[in-house]
């Protein structure tokens, strides 16, 4: 599934001021990159100092709209938030929405990789055929007067070792897409988001974009 399937009654954002509700520099990167053609002001989180709600959700949409709601109510802005994480099957889904925590305070995303390795090996998950796995992606929009909006992007693939590649963030080294040779820690920028030479999104986060922009965004 590549994204959230279009609706009509979305609500449409105007031009203007938007918070990005992270503090995930990564995150922040690519989201510059994806929401450049729309014209937005957008101001991060760590930009406006606002203080990290804790991510008491147990699903990618409940956290994604707390963050959202929660920039919302101190700055009394629109703002976008995403939650997102590694889905590894045979782990149950795990690390899922724990991904952040897997890394731990220091983000130490090389440690979070070794222990899923870790604990696939424990599983007997050795064949790529047992390995699959799945980022995702939930952007949640959200409007000073309470409303919101929640779209879910998601890419297939597989959990590969050693990580290869020193591109992207998080997991990226780990995760093989289908259809691709490479890891999104191999990839530009360009080749993980897609979409600029007539294909479709590639990654799950440039989906979830895309399907924002279809259904909220106007292109300037």
């Amino acid at each position: 599934m590549s994204a959230s399937a279009p609706r009509t009654d979305r609500r449409r954002l105007e031009p203007g001021r938007l918070v990005l509700a992270s503090h995930n520099k990564g995150k922040l990167r690519e989201f510059s990159e994806l929401l450049a053609p729309f014209g937005l002001e957008v101001v991060s989180a760590g930009e406006l100092n606002l203080a990290e709600p804790e991510e008491t959700g147990t699903t990618f949409e409940a956290n994604a709209e707390l963050k959202a709601r929660a920039a919302v109510e101190a700055t009394g802005l629109p703002a976008l938030s995403d939650d997102s994480g590694f889905c590894v099957a045979a782990l149950d889904g795990a690390p899922g929405v724990y991904s952040a925590r897997w890394a731990g305070p220091e983000k130490d995303f090389a440690m979070a990789m070794r222990t899923i390795e870790e604990k696939l090996q424990a599983a007997g998950a050795t064949d790529p055929a047992d390995r699959r796995a799945s980022f995702v992606a939930v952007l949640c929009l959200a409007w000073p007067d309470g409303h919101v909006e929640l779209i879910r992007g998601e890419v297939e693939g597989t959990a590969v070792w050693p990580p290869r590649g020193q591109g992207g963030f998080g997991y990226d080294p780990m995760f093989r897409p289908d259809g691709c040779e490479t890891t999104f820690g191999e990839m530009s920028s360009e080749e993980k988001h897609g979409g600029n030479d007539g294909n479709p999104p590639l990654s799950h986060r440039a989906r979830a974009i895309e399907a924002l922009a279809r259904e909220c965004l106007e292109a300037r």
